[in-house]
Parts: C-alpha cells; sequence; structure tokens
C-alpha cells in the first residue's frame, strides 16, 4: 500500500497552521524565560499551557480525521482503518 495523504482545504490548513503558530511562539517564549533565569514554576505553567495547546490541535485533526479520511475509507469497504484508528487511539491513551 502506498503512501497515504489527506486534502484538507485552505481554510482548514489556515487553522492548524495558526494553531501550530501560537505553539511555536509558546515554546520560543519558554526558551527564552529559560535564558532568563525566570521561576520554575513560571516555566512549569507555560509548558502546561503547551501541552493543552498540543492536546487541542491533536483533538481538531482527530476529529477532521474521524469526520473525513475514516468516513470516506468505511463508505469505501476499506475496514483496516478500524485497525489504524484503534492504534490511533491507544497511542493517544497511552
Amino acid at each position: 500500500m502506498g503512501e497515504k495523504h489527506t486534502y484538507r482545504s485552505e481554510e482548514e490548513k489556515k487553522l492548524v497552521q495558526n494553531h501550530l503558530n501560537r505553539i511555536e511562539g509558546q515554546v520560543k517564549g519558554i526558551k527564552k524565560m529559560v535564558e532568563e533565569d525566570r521561576y520554575c514554576n513560571d516555566i512549569l505553567i507555560q509548558l502546561s499551557a503547551i501541552e493543552k495547546s498540543i492536546k487541542s490541535l491533536s483533538n481538531h485533526i482527530l476529529e477532521n480525521h474521524l469526520h473525513t479520511c475514516i468516513s470516506k475509507n468505511l463508505s469505501e469497504g476499506d475496514s483496516e482503518v478500524i485497525e489504524e484508528l484503534t492504534t490511533l487511539f491507544k497511542r493517544f491513551n497511552g
């Protein structure tokens, strides 16, 4: 089987890129905080914010995946995506 691809609308790409840019900015902010010897508690709070941002983006992409890729594959009779989805959920909850 060849490499799979997902078509994303320009609106979807922009939304995901905006999330990624925000996360990138948060990481840069933490790097600066470390350079400035900021208090550990402040850095940990920012790390927690990044975790929430990543989880939010992951959930968005997963939801989109279910509504597009998985739905399409199932309607085409491709039940192998159930195993793919099971593995994905195990990774999310692991």
